[in-house]
């Protein structure tokens, strides 16, 4: 599969603070080149729920026409779509097949009709169900069979965990998407597009929780022997530390968020008793002096309520810090805060590190995507790529190359090009693509310039 046929693929993050959207195509190496990048500020969304859908569509049409900006010959009609919220559950279940054919091997459709099959579960109604994903399969008596393609057996079947969101919720999310004049490719739970973007086959196999921390929830992901073993969505994000911050500190909501970046602190035992933040006052009324002793109290608080759930998590599936030897990756917005590995260890009894998408990216991706708040965004694109390499292969499978006997090959020469038009040819192909990336770096550029103009005013 060359880079010439290897397709767009955009990924659209709805989220509570912001709305993103990345276009990127996969190069020769496997690494994902960025085509185009945009965000907006985002306001009709709730604790990763959409509920004010027209201010909604504004906010995915601004973050489209940032995307455009950065690169006009881009065409985006399809998108892969995060989705997060508190109405997101899950639930363990078994299914079974018997085989039609057990004299030959198993194929992949038998594995994608027992995993459609799972979709006819039973689940409480006002739901629907996002995902199915497969852990261990067996075939007959033998157990804990990660790949069973190949396998012969009279009897094929899997442990599996369900993902399930409010019908309301999902169909919030799809409208939204659809009055942008867009169509959903496919729904992802957004812990599952973090874990993709920061998360390797190593730390896969060690066993590992992904916590992502984000503006309305914080999401839970966790992995062991390289099967995703349980996720969550906790019902708190960076918006309830900011919150917090402006109810406590009587400060308005953008002092708050504005402290939180700046001086803000996951470990008030870090920050100096001493240093004081000046906040000036309003129509008239005298500024305010802010202890960072105070701010760092007040965010502790609630990121070891964050922390807490997670813990209780792992304890709920039995994964603890004896278990997860690869620890907590920590990633979202609301994972650069300062001390917060240090809090996370001291919390769960687990190592943690800051889970950056660095090693998916082609070298020549762009500085601001470095940050871990576009790992789901990203890990969305690597999403679309794992559906649409699953059904390459199996277009592949289905329809092999017919070789040509040689005998016949002599009836076709192909002449090969004089060597200076093949210079000429690779040259141009090259200038054209240099051309293509300095015009898309130059925009991007221009646009973050003009963001840091309007917040300098």
């Amino acid at each position: 599969m060359n880079q010439n046929e290897s397709p767009i693929i955009v990924g659209l993050d709805i989220g509570t603070t912001k709305i993103a959207a990345i276009a990127g195509r996969k190069n020769e190496y496997g690494k994902l080149e960025i085509l185009g990048f945009g965000r907006a500020n985002s306001n009709g969304v709730q604790h990763g729920q959409v509920l004010n859908i027209d201010q909604t569509i504004k906010a995915i049409h601004q973050a489209l026409h940032n995307c455009y900006e950065s690169n006009p010959d881009l065409e985006i009609s399809e998108v892969y779509v995060g989705i997060a919220g508190h109405h997101i559950k899950s639930l363990q279940t078994r299914g079974d097949m018997v085989r039609q054919d057990p004299e030959n091997e198993i194929q992949s459709w038998e594995i994608d009709q027992l995993i459609e099959n799972q979709r006819k579960t039973f689940i409480p109604a006002g739901d629907q169900i996002i995902d199915v994903i497969p852990q261990e399969f067996h075939v007959d008596n033998i157990q804990n069979i990660k790949q069973p393609i190949g396998y012969n057996g009279v009897k094929v079947g899997a442990n599996f965990h369900i993902i399930t969101g409010d019908r309301n919720a999902i169909r919030n999310i799809n409208r939204a998407v659809e009055r942008s004049e867009l169509k959903t490719k496919d729904l992802v739970l957004q812990p599952l597009a973090s874990a993709s973007a920061v998360m390797s086959d190593i730390d896969m196999e060690a066993g590992v929780a992904i916590l992502d921390i984000g503006g309305g929830t914080s999401d839970l992901a966790v992995f062991y022997e390289g099967v995703l073993k349980h996720t969550a969505v906790i019902p708190f994000g960076g918006e309830n530390i900011t919150n917090d911050i402006r109810l406590g500190l009587g400060v308005l909501k953008q002092q708050a968020e504005a402290m939180k970046v700046q001086f803000g602190s996951a470990l008030s035992d870090e920050a100096k008793a001493n240093a004081f933040i000046t906040i000036p006052g309003l129509k008239g009324m005298p500024a305010k002096e802010i202890s960072v002793k105070n701010l760092a109290q007040i965010i502790q608080a609630r990121m070891s309520e964050i922390l807490d759930f997670v813990a209780y998590h792992l304890k709920q599936v039995g994964l603890d810090s004896r278990a997860l030897n690869g620890g907590i990756i920590l990633t979202g917005g609301g994972s650069q805060l300062k001390h917060l590995i240090q809090l996370t260890e001291y919390t769960t009894g687990l190592n943690a590190r800051i889970g950056l998408p660095n090693e998916h990216l082609a070298p020549n991706h762009i500085e601001e995507l470095k940050k871990p708040m576009y790992a789901t965004c990203l890990g969305l694109i690597l999403k679309g790529y794992s559906d649409y390499e699953h059904k390459y292969k199996e277009f592949n499978e289905k329809f092999k190359k017919v070789e040509v006997p040689r005998t016949l090959k002599t009836d076709v020469i192909e002449a090969p090009l004089p060597e200076a038009i093949a210079a000429t040819v690779n040259v141009t192909e090259r200038a054209q693509k240099m051309k293509f990336w300095d015009k898309f770096k130059n925009n991007l550029v221009d646009l973050f310039k003009e963001e840091e103009d309007k917040m300098i005013k």
